[in-house]
């Protein structure tokens, strides 16, 4: 996906500042007693558990962000915190600016119905009301009239794919169809900023794979602030502009998928990376040299394109290459030696 999009506007839509969320009765006065140096171990041997350990970041306009990591690691905790199904122990979180915490429950309300869209595991669809009926459900709760909510439905409905299907019942439907019809849903309400919690891993994966096929066009066309919640490194791989990797509550690494896989902050990263092959991960962009006029030749190829699909051209040119980027008027940004490439593919 394109990282270009992203820079608009500095401001982030989504901000955390030494967000930390502990279970249990002592939790506050744990926290401060430990002046931010939370120890998991220690915090359990006192009754509690550490769900998300001082947690900052931002995810920019447009741009999608994967949470990812083991069960148990806090993944879910922290997007149950940014969407205040969950109250964080302490720390801050903004949205568009706006201290969520600080909201009350009105406040909240608005913000969850107008700018917030969410997708969970299980499908939560009503069974008594149709494709159709369903999607267009959250409109009618906001007091959309029924012609409209319809008309809009019927619009999400053909976005994910489903036209034809949109007078069936959630018990006719596989459970690909049954989670298009939650991202359509989640849709209608044109959000902002989605929130995805493992939405595909009840899925076999060849629904999965297309699910996220799907998912990516989605997002091609529809540019939303995205946080996506996965346990699949493969996943996160796939669709993150940056991923953000967990472990008992800590953020491990939080990064682009390219400079995770090249260059793994600890060793829990590490253990993530190691079976990942590069050249299906990694953009020229990545092994390029600076550009060099004097040693520049008319094979270009494209910074964006994973390594994997220009491999074979690239290693039968035996030339310099010159790498250009396609969303800047085809500007000349680097160089590409051959040699990089064997290296990415065959040694490590």
């Amino acid at each position: 996906m394109s990282q270009s999009s992203h820079k608009e506007n500095n401001t982030p839509v989504i901000k955390c500042e030494s967000v930390y969320k502990i279970f249990g009765n002592n939790a506050l006065n744990l926290l401060e007693n430990s002046k931010g140096q939370v120890d998991a171990k220690k915090f359990q041997e006192a009754g509690c558990i550490v769900g998300v350990n001082n947690a900052s970041f931002g995810v920019a306009k447009g741009e999608m962000m994967v949470v990812m990591g083991l069960s148990g690691s806090g993944k879910s905790t922290l997007l149950r915190c940014i969407s205040r199904l969950t109250d964080a122990t302490a720390g801050k979180i903004y949205i568009d600016g706006e201290d969520l915490l600080a909201m009350n429950s009105k406040q909240l309300i608005e913000l969850r119905r107008n700018k917030m869209g969410m997708v969970f595991q299980s499908f939560a669809l009503l069974p008594h009301k149709t494709v159709i009926e369903n999607i267009a459900f959250p409109l009618q709760v906001k007091g959309t009239s029924t012609k409209e909510s319809m008309s809009r439905a019927l619009e999400m409905v053909e976005l994910v794919g489903l036209k034809g299907r949109e007078n069936y019942f959630p018990r006719e439907l596989s459970g690909g169809q049954q989670q298009r019809v939650g991202i359509a849903r989640s849709l209608a309400v044109e959000p902002d900023i989605w929130f995805l919690d493992e939405p595909f891993s009840a899925l076999d994966p060849l629904i999965r794979k297309e699910m996220q096929d799907e998912f990516l066009r989605l997002q091609g066309v529809l540019k939303k602030t995205i946080m996506f919640v996965t346990h699949d490194f493969d996943e996160a791989l796939r669709l993150a502009d940056r991923i953000a990797i967990m472990k008992d509550g800590i953020i491990e690494q939080l990064d682009t998928p390219d400079n995770i896989v090249l260059n793994p902050a600890t060793e829990y990263v590490k253990k993530f990376t190691e079976d990942v092959p590069r050249e299906k991960v990694l953009k020229i962009e990545s092994i390029m040299d600076p550009y060099d006029s004097n040693n520049s030749s008319s094979n270009e190829v494209s910074k964006d394109a994973i390594i994997e699909t220009l491999a074979e051209s690239i290693l039968n040119s035996k030339k310099i290459l010159t790498v250009i980027d396609k969303n800047d008027n085809n500007k000349k940004v680097g160089s590409l030696d051959p040699s990089k490439v064997i290296k990415v593919i065959f040694g490590r």
